[in-house]
């Protein structure tokens, strides 16, 4: 787990978000969600926002669904949306400091989400055997947690840095060598079984158990979560020299990073959510 103490001087998150089919899939299978909450009611977030962090808890995430038909629309969808039933249930523990439940709430949230594609995936044909993954980052005033299965990913870029840190671990054996330095990132990014999971929810999995971590954050830090179509077209400089542009100039990270990549790329959907302390 990945914990760095920081100041607690954020006074908001701001947030931009985008998803497209892409230049060749003729249905967009990704989905993302923002939502605020704390112990008694939960609020679904614009695409492009800004919000105070003093009274309310944070939850965004990108999923990426796979099927045949629209199933992987479907998965993606049930997976953004239970997490909207399901995560306000615990701004108490957020509230209360209870940083070590975190570990446990996420298992939980991921196992009931896991079951939910399970069960609607063997009650249909044409939602059968039905996968998602899901990268979700939940922020309280201090503190970013997150959890992740599958392929989606989480970037972190701290207030001055040039380079830009994966948190998300794919779930890929591609992704494995790669982390143990065994290939190189040009490697990876071509290896023709680079989008082959080892883990997903729903299918045929029959274990959850996703990566789970927290980082302190300050005042201006900003957090990457993306599809892997957008990084089919986008190294790492890229990200940062995209989102550093747009910041400067007051635009819209999410949207530029999204339009980069289809230039580049875009045989799969494209998603991004950026999300910056300020």
């Amino acid at each position: 787990m990945d914990q760095t103490v920081k100041p607690e001087n954020v006074s908001a998150l701001r947030w931009w978000g985008r998803t497209d089919r892409g230049k060749v899939r003729k249905n967009n299978e990704d989905a993302f969600l923002g939502v605020c909450f704390d112990a008694h009611e939960v609020r679904h977030l614009g695409k492009i926002g800004e919000e105070p962090v003093a009274k309310q808890d944070f939850a965004f995430a990108v999923s990426d669904g796979m099927g045949g038909a629209k199933a992987g629309e479907y998965a993606s969808s049930i997976t953004v949306e239970k997490i909207a039933k399901l995560l306000p249930k615990s701004f108490q523990h957020s509230a209360l400091g209870l940083q070590s439940d975190f570990e446990d709430i996420f298992e939980e949230l991921y196992e009931q989400i896991h079951k939910a594609l399970v069960f609607v995936g063997g009650s249909y044909e044409e939602t059968q055997g039905m996968e998602a993954t899901l990268t979700l980052a939940w922020f309280s005033p201090a503190w970013m947690f997150f959890a992740h299965v599958g392929d989606t990913r989480l970037y972190y870029l701290a207030k001055d840095s040039t380079t830009i840190k994966q948190l998300s671990h794919d779930d890929t054996y591609i992704g494995w060598l790669y982390r143990s330095g065994q290939i190189k990132e040009w490697e990876a990014r071509t290896h023709p079984r680079r989008n082959v999971l080892q883990k997903a929810l729903g299918g045929s999995n029959q274990f959850v158990n996703p990566q789970v971590g927290a980082v302190g954050y300050e005042a201006g830090d900003t957090f990457l979560i993306c599809s892997d179509g957008l990084t089919e077209g986008l190294y790492g400089d890229h990200l940062v020299e995209f989102i550093r542009e747009e910041q400067a100039r007051g635009g819209n990270p999410a949207s530029r990073l999204v339009d980069e990549s289809i230039s580049r790329d875009g045989r799969d959907n494209v998603t991004a959510l950026v999300i910056q302390a300020v």
